[in-house]
């Protein structure tokens, strides 16, 4: 059984109960305790290295008894009721010693930790040969490349599809604003934008000149691995690592805060430069595809 983010909180115990092995899946590595990173909370309440030195240490001891607070009743209750023992440490009993991260060595990579063996699988992708549509295909030929805009599963900051549009128009770009979840909507009738629904993000971004979003780890790759730079909006959790990777790689800018129309259409202009561009063409050439098939051979091995 494989289990992945604080939801999948009863699935060690739900394995155990099989009698069938488990592992735990990371998307992020800063989800993960280690002491190079500071847990995801700490960039959620705004704070910042910048501030000064923080005790990593206490830091991670905090988010341990947050987990406990939260879960270890609960959990303990359904236990008992399966006959398993009690456990005291709800954190470690999820993530067990030995994690498994679902990310790019080059986007994400793991920093160490004395407390866990941890293996980088690399990313879990599969190809998606799903064709874009004859609109937006049409919308792509019409002119030169265009900004990308999505939010995936997360609510957007309010009037974001608004000021993207115009910061777009600002930069001499047309938009591409996908509804979906988000439910993003354009702000008139222009030609310059298209609003399309579910697309397949492995054929759209190799051909967009930009790709602005939240920081999702699977936006965050795939913008990645088209070799298009970004502009991420982060707003919860392991999207604030994220925005801060694709900030040190060169491949983009972080914009955290409140949005303005001016620092947004000043964002995509650094994403649209020759320096930017080239080196989101240079990252994307080295990002790996083949975590997926690394992770189903290592699930074979432990269920032979």
């Amino acid at each position: 059984m494989v289990g992945g983010g604080g939801l999948a909180v009863a699935a060690h115990s739900i394995a155990e109960s099989l009698a069938v092995p488990y592992v735990y899946a990371a998307f992020a590595p800063i989800t993960l305790p280690s002491p190079h990173h500071a847990p995801p909370v700490f960039g959620m309440l705004g704070q910042t290295d910048d501030a000064g030195p923080v005790d990593i240490e206490k830091l991670w001891a905090d988010d341990r008894q947050r987990w406990n607070a939260l879960w270890k009743a609960p959990l303990n209750a359904q236990r008992e009721q399966l006959g398993l023992a009690r456990i005291e440490d709800v954190r470690f009993h999820l993530f067990t010693a030995r994690p498994w991260l679902a990310a790019d060595a080059v986007l994400a990579p793991w920093p160490g930790s004395p407390d866990l063996d941890v293996l980088q699988t690399g990313a879990w992708l599969l190809e998606d040969t799903r064709p874009l549509g004859p609109e937006l295909e049409a919308f792509l030929d019409a002119g030169e490349p265009q900004i990308y805009c999505g939010f995936g599963s997360v609510r957007a900051p309010e009037g974001i599809a608004q000021m993207v549009i115009n910061a777009a128009r600002g930069a001499g770009r047309r938009t591409v604003i996908p509804r979906v979840w988000a439910d993003l909507a354009l702000i008139d009738n222009q030609p310059d934008c298209i609003s399309i629904g579910e697309v397949n993000q492995q054929a759209l971004f190799p051909q967009v000149a930009a790709v602005a979003h939240h920081g999702g780890a699977g936006t965050t790759k795939a913008s990645a691995r088209a070799g298009v730079p970004q502009g991420i909006i982060p707003q919860m959790f392991d999207q604030y690592y994220f925005a801060d990777r694709v900030q040190q790689l060169g491949i983009g800018t972080a914009l955290t805060g409140v949005q303005t129309t001016d620092n947004l259409r000043r964002a995509l202009e650094h994403a649209l430069s020759a320096e930017s561009t080239a080196t989101a063409h240079s990252v994307g050439a080295r990002i790996k595809t083949e975590g997926a098939r690394v992770a189903a051979q290592r699930l074979v091995e432990i269920a032979d």
